[in-house]
């Protein structure tokens, strides 16, 4: 598999509302070279956390349309649900609260696949300090 980067929906969100970072920048370096090779991945618990948020309905088209762009990665829900368990349960243990449980699950598709992942929520800085999560830079 090509695609190698889950962006996570704390980027895309800046992304859309036009907010400025270096994260905003990666992207915005990529998209035009879509038509060729694009290293961005969705999972859908962050499509959906990006299109539950847009009340207009106009940018939810748009941005349901970039999004529907990106490859699709299908998983075995029920196996990631508790890979996500456990690796909340282990960083307790080290005494790391992960503050969304969908960052877990994230971050276990992450793991397994060997995607980086691009993001803007700490939660992922501290799941990478102790597994092998590897933070797109």
């Amino acid at each position: 598999m090509k695609f190698s980067v889950v962006v996570d929906s704390s980027v895309w969100i800046d992304f859309f509302n036009q907010k400025s970072s270096s994260q905003i920048e990666i992207i915005k370096s990529q998209l035009p070279n879509y038509s060729e090779y694009s290293p961005f991945v969705i999972l859908s618990i962050i499509l959906q956390e990006i299109l539950q948020g847009i009340e207009d309905d106009r940018q939810h088209t748009v941005v349901g349309n970039v999004l529907s762009g990106l490859e699709r990665l299908e998983i075995n829900q029920f196996l990631y649900a508790e890979k996500a368990a456990d690796l909340y349960r282990y960083l307790r243990k080290k005494g790391v609260t992960v503050r969304k449980a969908n960052d877990c699950l994230i971050a276990a598709v992450c793991i397994d696949y060997q995607f980086d992942i691009l993001h803007n929520d700490k939660d992922f800085d501290n799941i990478a300090k102790y597994t092998s999560l590897k933070i797109y830079k």
